[in-house]
């Protein structure tokens, strides 16, 4: 009995489901750069700032966000508990400063300085994003979509978790949330590195695992709707103390529900045992590790995508597999005869283990970072701005659209995951169509916000907090796809660079400038004492900003579809067997 039990609490510890877990709990906290929206008015108010100097903090706080080089390259050479403590550390002492100087407990810093810390603090989410992929698609590999989209969905709902927190403690000092910024992501981190690791999830596959997912998908969305919900309430009508602490308390409930899973398939599941599995490949086997006799078919692939008449990827997946298999035949016997002389490998083919420098001559590599920067540009410049855009149009309380677009960024992210896995596991067709489709609903939610429209600062949070959040679902996984799992962090990370390039171009250039323009000109025609700081009022203040945004993901979106012609055949061969 003694036994039984150890061995169950050691199925536990090494539970696939129980990583998956804790990097769902880490991830919640990796998203508190999207409180920047309402971190920023104190910032700005506290230290005196402009539209513009506002700005730089801003896309110093998307640099952070994104530079993860250095993260991609600790989780390659540290463990990865190794790399979330470093992750946690930044995080507490960049925000941590930050903190201190808004209260006046440390020194006013110059403006470089403040970008330095922003930085420094923001950095720490790269840590914990590429620990929790790598984990994450390793575990489970033949589940990227609703995996990436799962951690960072929860990446995305991190901010309206904390607003809630934040609103239950009803601190009058509006800086506390810096303070929380600051501590909440490294206390949960350093309580659950530990667990975040690989754990041979490829070797744990089990006919239980649709029924997980299906119940981690319905806590998220249980999730979403009670965040929602409690929103509303606290906005619309007057809420005790007591009810609010009682909203946050379900709150904690809920996160904690997904435990759940590695608890039942542990303890209480009966097919524990090795015949109750089925081992799929972590990875493509590279061609170095294979049997010298079994190269050819592998080399002789490329002939194959030369040779094959263009009209084959419009058949039926079982006659298209026939095709094939009958030209594959048909070369490799040529070539046994000396008929055609197999040309040898240059590199890797797509699917296949890349490194970083194989994929930087590729253009389909290309074509996400630009397709990303444009799109993920664009709404990051909104969730940056969200702040002064709803003051602009008269609202009082940036914290309800700073949770909104959280949220709705969070189902964004859950919803790309899912409906992407969807249309390459149902149909073998490319990935990126569904990032695609989230750029022309990006596009429509920009208009929203251009206009101003009665209702707008809603409908542009809902499209733009969905569409932006489909890329963080999509892009991870479609990179795996088509570049491989080996050196997942380091791709990864050199891909999230897309968006603090589109954030300085968008947001610290055109929005501030079109913003600050339109400020100078209303304080022009009006009484305006020279110590205030300059304020923009109507829809006017990012009218053109919104219009020049929706060309952006108009041209994204084109970028997205290009790409998707491009790997239909990879997508083909990728998943195309499985429907057979």
């Amino acid at each position: 009995m003694a036994s039984t039990t150890r061995e169950k609490l050691v199925s536990f510890i090494n539970n696939r489901w129980l990583v998956f877990v804790a990097a769902m709990w880490i991830q919640s906290c990796a998203g508190v750069g999207y409180l920047f929206g309402s971190l920023s008015p104190v910032i700005k108010s506290s230290l005196n700032y402009n539209q513009k100097e506002l700005a730089r903090l801003g896309v110093a706080k998307d640099l952070g966000d994104s530079v993860g080089f250095l993260a991609g390259y600790l989780s390659e050479m540290l463990p990865l508990w190794a790399a979330l403590l470093v992750g946690a550390v930044q995080n507490l002492v960049g925000y941590g400063w930050v903190w201190l100087i808004v209260t006046g407990r440390a020194p006013i810093l110059p403006l470089w300085a403040m970008c330095i810390l922003i930085f420094v603090g923001n950095n720490g989410e790269t840590y914990f994003n590429t620990a929790s992929l790598v984990s994450g698609v390793q575990n489970f590999p033949k589940s990227r979509g609703p995996v990436v989209g799962i951690l960072k969905g929860f990446a995305g709902l991190g901010g309206a978790m904390l607003s809630q927190i934040y609103t239950m403690l009803n601190s009058p000092d509006p800086a506390t949330l810096i303070f929380m910024v600051a501590v909440a992501p490294a206390v949960v981190t350093v309580s659950l590195m530990f667990f975040i690791r690989p754990v041979g999830g490829h070797r744990q596959i089990r006919p239980t695992d649709g029924a997980s997912f299906t119940f981690i998908y319905g806590v998220c969305l249980l999730l979403a709707a009670y965040l929602m919900a409690v929103m509303l309430i606290e906005d619309l009508a007057v809420v005790s103390h007591k009810v609010i602490t009682a909203f946050t308390i379900v709150l904690f409930f809920i996160l904690l529900a997904p435990v759940l899973v590695p608890i039942t398939t542990s303890f209480f599941s009966d097919s524990n045992g090795p015949a109750d599995t089925v081992e799929e490949p972590l990875v493509p086997k590279r061609e170095e590790d294979q049997d010298p006799g079994l190269r050819t078919p592998d080399l002789i692939l490329s002939e194959v995508e030369d040779e094959k008449p263009r009209d084959v990827d419009l058949l039926p997946a079982s006659e298209r597999h026939k095709r094939i298999a009958h030209l594959q035949a048909q070369l490799m016997q040529a070539a046994a005869e000396g008929a055609v002389r197999v040309k040898g490998r240059r590199g890797p083919h797509r699917g296949e283990d890349f490194t970083l420098t194989q994929a930087l001559v590729k253009a389909d590599f290309w074509l996400i970072f630009v397709s990303l920067l444009l799109g993920g540009g664009s709404g990051l410049t909104v969730i940056d701005n969200l702040g002064q855009m709803s003051q602009s149009l008269g609202y009082d309380n940036t914290h309800v659209f700073v949770s909104m677009i959280s949220i709705w960024n969070f189902l964004g992210r859950i919803s790309g995951g899912y409906f992407s896995e969807l249309v390459v596991r149902d149909y073998a067709y490319p990935r990126p169509v569904a990032m695609a489709v989230a750029q022309i609903v990006m596009a429509v939610g920009h208009v929203c916000f251009a206009f101003g429209w009665p209702g707008a600062m809603y409908i542009g949070t809902l499209l733009i907090g969905l569409g932006y959040g489909a890329h963080w679902a999509i892009v991870p996984a479609t990179a795996s796809e088509l570049f491989g799992l080996k050196k997942f962090g380091a791709l990864y990370n050199f891909l999230t660079l897309a968006l603090p390039v589109g954030s300085f171009v968008f947001s610290g250039v055109i929005a501030s400038s079109i913003y600050d323009m339109e400020a100078e000109r209303q304080a022009h025609g009006s009484v305006f004492n020279p110590d205030d700081v300059l304020k923009c009022e109507g829809s006017i203040c990012y009218f053109l900003t919104s219009l020049i945004m929706c060309g952006f993901c108009i041209v994204a979106c084109t970028l997205s579809m290009i790409l998707v012609r491009r790997t239909k055949s990879v997508y083909t061969q990728l998943y195309g067997k499985s429907r057979t």
